[in-house]
């Protein structure tokens, strides 16, 4: 049986998590749950900063704070999927989004690792205070 594991984004993962994003683009597939990464092709260290910046953001109706991580599968340590949890949830949110948003990679698709990727959220934020405002 397969293993996966949360991992936060860093700089070491720099070129698979470029890659991840430009599969999406080679499979004209639709990019959600990323925390913006495909808006930072060209500075993945601005990536870098602008999650640790989501994380201690103040709610408003424009963005909430989050946490963004990858999963990795832990045989081959390849990105398979990235999840964002939306810490506080703003009107938007409340009506279409909710806390939890995520993608899987093309080539990982119809293998179940969107069930395990939503299972390790949910037991990430068992425990977390989820503010609805």
């Amino acid at each position: 049986m397969e293993r996966f594991y949360f991992e936060e984004p860093t700089i070491d993962r720099k070129e698979e998590a470029l890659a991840y994003i430009k599969e999406f683009y080679a499979y004209n597939s639709n990019i959600n749950g990323f925390g913006g990464l495909y808006r930072y092709l060209d500075d993945y260290e601005c990536w870098l900063k602008k999650l640790e910046e989501d994380y201690i953001r103040t709610p408003n109706e424009e963005k909430v704070p989050a946490r963004t991580y990858f999963l990795v599968r832990e045989n081959d340590k390849r990105i398979v999927d990235m999840i964002n949890i939306r810490l506080a949830l703003n009107e938007k949110l409340k009506k279409s989004g909710g806390h939890i948003g995520y993608s899987i990679r093309p080539t990982e698709r119809r293998k179940g690792y969107n069930k395990i990727n939503l299972y390790l959220g949910l037991k990430y934020v068992k425990n977390m205070e989820l503010r609805q405002s």
